[in-house]
């Protein structure tokens, strides 16, 4: 099977994409994918290098069973364009920054994250930095439905897991 290297990016990666990594990691771990993909997660800006995840981001995301406290923020690189084979941007606004710092023939591996879930009606993770405990919780339901959808356009019948059995997400 063909390994798949996914990269999530916001902008400062204390937030949405560490959340996306985590969601985005458990599920291939829950289907017995883990070994079909690497998986990380970037910031735009060096803000936070070498930070763990927001605080609030990591108790939204423990509630759901994620656990994403050894996560280190890092600065997107110029080695990760071509290290990945799809990069994920949270909004508009990451999306074009991607687009404006890579080299044009990588520019279709630049991608909303929420492309891979049409029927949220968004193409935005909204940043839930500035916001209360809620906005992370909305950005993880975007982010799980976005996650489902980008592994079932990856890994078509994902939803059948190693053990014959399926699974179904309503």
């Amino acid at each position: 099977m063909t390994r798949h290297r996914i990269l999530f990016v916001c902008l400062g990666n204390i937030c949405r994409s560490p959340m996306a990594e985590g969601a985005f990691r458990r599920l291939v771990a829950e289907r017995g994918m883990s070994d079909c993909f690497e998986i990380d997660s970037a910031g735009l800006g060096n803000w936070h290098e070498g930070q763990a995840p927001d605080s609030r981001a990591q108790q939204a995301a423990m509630r759901r069973g994620i656990d994403i406290s050894t996560q280190s923020a890092r600065q997107l690189r110029p080695d990760d364009f071509s290290r990945f084979d799809l990069i994920l941007a949270m909004d508009a606004s990451n999306h074009g920054d991607l687009r404006q710092l890579s080299p044009k023939n990588v520019h279709g591996k630049i991608r909303h994250f929420l492309d891979f879930a049409p029927q949220t009606g968004t193409r935005e993770v909204p940043d839930p930095f500035f916001g209360e405990a809620e906005g992370f919780e909305h950005a993880l339901d975007l982010i799980d439905a976005a996650a489902e959808g980008l592994l079932e356009a990856l890994v078509p019948n994902s939803a059948v897991a190693k053990s014959g059995t399926q699974s179904f997400s309503g």
